[in-house]
């Protein structure tokens, strides 16, 4: 029998793009349609999403919605590859430009909670026949902002005695909560009971991430490691009792990579293209690296690439002060990212004291991103905590070796270039335990020492390459997933 899906997120890949969960949302109901199932996607009408759609037609009038009149569900497909988006035209809520989150002053919008609120209810009545020639069986929601897509199938299973829909909740990043005033509730038009530490309440307010895990059928995160650190006091943000709770119900499911965008020998942003099997090209990619950013054109320099949020989150406070070993020891590093001022102005210090070694760049573009991944020896991901990291796994596939801290998905995906690992033809990247500055300087010196034996990095430059992670794995298991709840 086919499985019918509807996925439900703020942002989708190439329309939309924030973070790693635009990525998720534009590969993984392409790799379940591979697979037999029958996946739509459900999307807010943010300007670029219905720019770049095609072929949109109306589905329902919805009327007055969340204090916004005239809310309109709408049908169109992405042009890439055919998938069908509906998308919920509500100008009032959705019409605004720059980031779908935030305004100008990078604070996040006052009717922040009416505007998802929507995302999740409409996605519910989609499960109720809203579309009369299609509804899911499953709703996959992905992190807060659909997270009262449960919650409201809840209610609706309350009020006809039968559940319209199974669900399944995915975290992406349990620290954003979308956590909004109590009072806010009354818009919600949830039964008054959902009010309550067994409900949405949390601590006295209300949050969107806690009604997807209280109330959802399954709990997915993004790897094996995570599902284990959320169920902590020190990673579970306040909900890691509720987690232990519904253990039996969480489980990790690594994100893959989306092969046809992410793959040395087709990339449309390289100049220079490279296979594990014909590894010269990317010398190349590195010299064009080094003249972009202006550093030294040194073949042998060791070159270190970050393509981040500037945050500490992604433990770039970490890599600041381990900086000047970089540099002491001959090597160069590239940083490309935006975020934290203090952290922005720290690294650009450090470029200014060293322009030949450092180079920092401000803002985000994905070729520039593609081009460091390429041209980097090892890429940089020292992340304090990371539910699966998609930026070591770039790496892996362009060779250009991560060093991670033993984290989340870090953990389980890279291999330390540890003695007994190089012996067993295991090694992939550099992997430290401790985040403090002792432990990723020793990572950074088994870099250099394995640079410094060419045979030995090639041989872990190529069993990098040869990884898979792909989606097809992932995509299996959640197809399992849903076969179990229908």
């Amino acid at each position: 029998m086919t499985i019918r899906a509807l996925h439900v997120a703020s942002e989708l890949y190439p329309l939309l793009k924030t973070g790693g969960l635009a990525d998720v949302a534009g590969a993984l109901p392409s790799a379940l349609i591979e697979r037999g199932a029958d996946v739509r996607v459900l999307l807010p009408g943010f300007p670029a999403v219905l720019a770049g759609l095609h072929d949109l037609q109306p589905v329902a009038r919805l009327g007055r919605r969340f204090d916004t009149a005239d809310v309109m569900l709408e049908r169109g497909t992405l042009p890439a590859n055919g998938l069908g988006v509906y998308v919920i035209r509500a100008a009032a809520l959705y019409d605004r430009p720059g980031n779908p989150y935030l305004n100008d002053e990078h604070v996040p919008y006052g009717d922040n909670a009416q505007r998802f609120a929507l995302l999740g209810w409409v996605a519910a009545q989609l499960a109720q026949q809203l579309d009369p020639a299609w509804s899911p069986q499953i709703v996959h929601a992905h992190d807060w902002h659909a997270g009262l897509a449960p919650a409201y199938l809840k209610a609706a299973e309350r009020q006809h005695g039968r559940a319209p829909a199974r669900s399944v909740f995915t975290i992406h990043n349990l620290a954003y909560q979308g956590i909004f005033p109590a009072h806010q509730f009354g818009l919600l038009g949830l039964p008054d009971d959902f009010f309550s530490m067994h409900g949405v309440e949390f601590y006295g307010q209300l949050s969107f991430l806690k009604a997807g895990l209280y109330y959802s059928d399954r709990i997915t995160t993004v790897s094996p490691t995570y599902a284990r650190e959320i169920q902590t006091l020190a990673h579970g943000g306040g909900l890691d009792a509720l987690l232990r709770h519904r253990a039996h119900d969480l489980s990790g499911i690594l994100n893959g990579v989306d092969y046809t965008v992410w793959n040395p020998a087709s990339d449309a942003l390289l100049a220079t293209h490279y296979s594990a099997s014909r590894l010269a090209g990317k010398l190349a990619c590195k010299e064009a690296l080094q003249k972009r950013f202006g550093l030294a054109q040194k073949s042998d320099a060791l070159l270190f690439g970050v393509v981040s949020r500037l945050t500490e989150q992604k433990g770039l406070d970490l890599l600041l002060e381990a900086a000047p070993e970089i540099v002491r020891r001959g090597g160069q590093l590239v940083v490309f990212g935006t975020g934290d001022p203090a952290l922005e102005n720290g690294l650009q210090r450090v470029a200014q004291a060293h322009p030949e070694s450092v180079a920092v760049e401000l803002g985000f573009d994905e070729t520039l991103a593609h081009t460091i991944i390429a041209g980097s020896d090892v890429v940089a991901v020292p992340s304090r905590f990371e539910p699966c990291g998609l930026t070591q796994l770039y790496g892996l596939a362009y060779g250009s070796l991560p060093l991670v801290h033993g984290v989340g998905g870090l953990a389980d995906t890279v291999a330390d270039a540890s003695l007994e690992n190089l012996a067993d033809d295991l090694a992939t990247g550099f992997v430290f335990e401790r985040f403090e500055p002792k432990g990723i300087t020793a990572a950074i010196r088994r870099a250099f020492a394995l640079y410094g034996r060419r045979t030995e990095w090639k041989a872990a430059q190529r069993r990098a390459m040869c990884q898979d992670f792909g989606w097809g794995a992932s995509a299996e298991r959640y197809l399992a997933l849903y076969r179990e709840l229908v």
